[in-house]
């Protein structure tokens, strides 16, 4: 059974059917040009996934024959300049938030896993939003751009950070140095996605992955790697791993799941994990931590 949203949004599409809740950015004819209604949007469609217990996986992808061709530009060169003035999303060191990073930052904050389905152009916003997802798979069609230099800007959306962890400080530098385009197999040699497979496999192969995550295992578990996994990439060693895991493995070790996995595996049988994960948040902090100067 498919559930969709009695109030769809403008630019997005949110439907769930089989544990997977798909977002769709939705502006096809303009190739689903990022503005802030889609940023808002986009927030609101990861805060219901992550509060519908239904919900194991989020893909996210685009309509059309394009991913996002980055922010739309439809106010010419004053177009940043009056994003910037705007006080309505709040603001972080006393200046205003950059709503990209709004957006990926939200994505980064997400309970569930985070598939992304690059299904054309990922331009500027439209390829640093997919930075904070866990897994991107691309149509061999694909391009990618990290296009700022070429506006007069820097990389937004919290890029900063992700892409050179990601794909390594030198990668990272050539991409955003020159600005340039890329295909989807320049993108797979640096590692920024996982895989390129035909465009007419993008979808089955997206959603089989999030079946294969959902049907088999805890979301639990998940959930709370997700977290450590992210959060020990800034730590100088790997004692607070070690802390963490130590805290994560004695909650869930008395917990229903486990039980269920040892028991599923020596029996035989597909896994039925019953644990809540609202009763399990506490044991792993949040990532990432909000910062005190956020308004």
């Amino acid at each position: 059974m498919t559930k969709t949203d009695e109030h769809a949004p403008r630019e997005i599409r949110y439907d769930v059917a089989g544990g997977t809740a798909t977002i769709t950015l939705h502006r096809p004819d303009l190739l689903n040009a990022f503005t802030r209604t889609m940023a808002r949007e986009l927030v609101a469609a990861f805060d219901r996934a992550d509060a519908d217990n239904d919900v194991r996986v989020v893909l996210l992808t685009g309509a059309g024959r394009g991913f996002c061709a980055g922010a739309d530009l439809a106010g010419g060169g004053s177009t940043f300049a009056r994003r910037g003035t705007a006080q309505a999303d709040g603001t972080i060191g006393g200046v205003p938030r950059d709503v990209g990073g709004i957006v990926s930052l939200r994505i980064a904050a997400a309970r569930k896993p985070v598939i992304v389905a690059v299904n054309g152009p990922a331009v500027g916003v439209g390829a640093t939003m997919t930075l904070p997802a866990d897994i991107r798979i691309a149509a061999d069609t694909a391009r990618f751009g990290f296009v700022f230099a070429r506006r007069g800007l820097v990389p937004e959306a919290a890029s900063s950070w992700f892409l050179p962890r990601i794909v390594g400080i030198s990668q990272a530098m050539e991409w955003v140095a020159t600005g340039r385009i890329f295909d989807a197999a320049e993108a797979l040699a640096g590692r920024l996605v996982s895989r390129v497979v035909p465009g007419d496999e993008l979808m089955p192969v997206a959603l089989t992955l999030a079946e294969e995550i959902a049907a088999n295992t805890s979301a639990v578990s998940v959930t709370l790697s997700r977290r450590l996994l992210w959060s020990m990439l800034g730590e100088p060693t790997p004692w607070e791993a070690h802390r963490l895991d130590s805290r994560a493995i004695s909650a869930l070790g008395q917990g229903p799941d486990v039980a269920e996995g040892v028991e599923s595996f020596l029996e035989k049988r597909p896994p039925r994990f019953s644990a809540r994960l609202t009763d399990y948040l506490g044991v792993v902090p949040e990532w990432p931590a909000r910062p005190a100067d956020l308004h």
